[in-house]
């Protein structure tokens, strides 16, 4: 039996928790669910959104599914999914981008798979103010993480077959920073022969991605870089209510949906739990589960490509936890 960590988040979060949580128990593995709070809703229980039994719980754990968290713009707490990447050092952002029939989408047959550095760069925020007109961001890249997050893609590729990792970069412009990741990754390269290495600017990377997307595979990236590709990934294939995710470290994982938590739904349980369920698929295979995740993923598969049974978004009227029942019907027959 695993014990796991499980933050059911704000918003919409309890009700795609619930459908996950009861697909997961149709799978046949086993799990104790520690289930404690973060976010918006833990505030006034607790003074703040992120109370300290949460990490304790998952460091104890090591492992946590976790529902989408609210983060004010502009203004309030800072966001809860960075403090947790910093406090438990989780370097990497992997985010699987697939798509399925019976979701809408301009394309077809894709199997993309973004690896994104998940600590440093623009996006950690370092940044003050000139003054009383200009802003500074400081952008940071070191060779450890640089190394660390390149040699988790090869390393990934080669465990899961895949034939390609891409190094996305600024490198012409910025030769310092970017400069140095792509050095990295190149030397990084040479440990995996079996897998082919290329680069691609940023920018052509974006194009490249709208165009010949079945030219690419596994994608590794900085920060800043992975957190906007990784949404154009997702638009590829459905948007943000099919895509999965998981923020990893050497010993401990958080598997957890990327969309919203789009609030205005909270309770209604009409929101598509696909997201969520796909990064319980994540959860499974990291456990070594490989069986139980393949029989949820061809499940999920099935229900959506059949149309009968899924939620408003995909084109149907069920609630998101007639949807899991469905998946769960399904799971007999894989």
């Amino acid at each position: 039996m695993y014990k796991i960590t499980l933050i059911p988040g704000d918003g919409i979060g309890p009700d795609i928790t619930a459908a996950t949580k009861k697909v997961l128990e149709a799978s046949g593995v086993r799990i104790e669910w520690d289930e404690v709070m973060a976010g918006e809703g833990a505030i006034g229980e607790f003074g703040t959104p992120l109370p300290a039994q949460v990490i304790e719980s998952i460091k104890r754990n090591r492992i946590a599914l976790k529902g989408p968290l609210t983060t004010p713009v502009g203004g309030g707490f800072r966001s809860v999914n960075v403090a947790l990447r910093k406090e438990l050092d989780l370097y990497v952002n992997l985010r699987p981008a697939r798509t399925y029939e019976g979701i809408r989408s301009r394309y077809s047959g894709i199997d993309l798979v973004v690896v994104r550095e998940n600590t440093e760069d623009l996006y950690a925020g370092v940044e003050h103010m000139v003054g009383e007109d200009a802003a500074e961001s400081i952008k940071i890249i070191t060779r450890k993480g640089s190394e660390r997050i390149c040699r988790f893609a090869f390393e990934y590729a080669r465990k899961n077959n895949r034939r390609k990792v891409t190094a996305v970069h600024k490198a012409n412009i910025m030769k310092c920073t970017d400069g140095l990741f792509l050095a990295v990754a190149a030397d990084v390269a040479r440990d995996f022969p079996d897998v082919e290495f290329e680069d691609r600017i940023v920018d052509n990377m974006c194009m490249q991605l709208v165009m010949k997307p079945e030219l690419y595979d596994v994608l590794v990236m900085p920060n800043l870089y992975g957190d906007i590709i990784s949404d154009l990934c997702a638009g590829l294939t459905g948007g943000l209510g099919v895509a999965p995710g998981a923020n990893i470290g050497s010993d401990t994982a958080i598997f957890e949906p990327v969309h919203g938590s789009a609030p205005k739904y909270a309770g209604l349980d009409k929101v598509n739990p696909t997201a969520m369920i796909l990064s319980s698929v994540m959860m499974l295979r990291h456990l070594g589960e490989d069986s139980a995740a393949q029989r949820l993923e061809n499940a999920l598969s099935a229900v959506i490509r059949k149309g009968k049974t899924v939620t408003y978004d995909l084109g149907g009227s069920a609630t998101g936890r007639e949807m899991a029942e469905a998946i769960i019907d399904e799971m007999s027959g894989f």
